[in-house]
């Protein structure tokens, strides 16, 4: 079986990219780094080279090429079952499908307001009610998630050990650090879990 090899965009703005990578990490598997230089006038040349879409992140692995954060960290799970990407327990697998698609397809305000820049600190942005909606949205899936499945676990992420789901929200917890939201106490609880975790620092201190 061929190695495997993440395309990435660079560390301190590529939130796509962040995301497979963490799971790569979660999963334990050795695995090497292409960078493909963002914002730079042969960005999309570059990155047609690995593949049809022209964007970061893509996995090659045993010929395939995958591209698209969440195709990668579904094919990751079933390459990988004995990593446990997805919750075991039924109910909280559909539930953690179900957030990791919302952040996948939505929240374009927030990805607007507040790009991800891992090694910055920005003003916090004017907050229209778009934004506004966008920010309290992820609390409330934050806090059902954790009442629902992850507290009950005494671990501290969205359903108790970290999953594809965390993965996906990775890059939102950096971006509330980044412009200083206020968050409420659980989801305040939660940001500080996924910014101290091992391979959060690894990606930071590379950025």
């Amino acid at each position: 079986m061929a190695g495997l090899e993440l395309v990435i965009g660079n560390k301190a703005w590529s939130s796509w990219s962040l995301r497979p990578w963490l799971v790569l990490k979660a999963a334990g598997v050795p695995f090497t780094e292409t960078l493909v230089a963002l914002r730079q006038p042969n960005t999309r040349a570059e990155a047609l080279k690995h593949a049809p879409s022209g964007h970061v992140p893509v996995l090659k692995h045993d010929g395939l090429a995958i591209w698209d954060s969440l195709a990668i960290c579904e094919y990751l799970a079933e390459t990988f079952p004995q990593a446990q990407l997805w919750p075991a327990d039924k109910a909280a697998r559909a539930r953690a499908r179900s957030v990791s698609a919302e952040m996948h397809s939505g929240f374009g305000p927030l990805r607007a307001a507040m790009s991800m820049d891992v090694k910055a600190r920005h003003p916090t942005p004017p907050m229209t009610p778009e934004l506004a909606a966008n920010i309290a949205r992820v609390q409330e899936l934050w806090n059902q998630c954790r009442r629902e499945f992850g507290a009950k676990t005494g671990k501290p992420f969205l359903f108790g050990a970290f999953t594809i789901a965390d993965a996906m929200y990775a890059p939102v917890g950096t971006r509330f650090v980044t412009y200083g939201v206020k968050l409420d106490d659980v989801s305040t609880a939660y940001v500080k879990s996924i910014v101290e975790l091992p391979a959060m620092k690894e990606w930071t201190a590379a950025a």
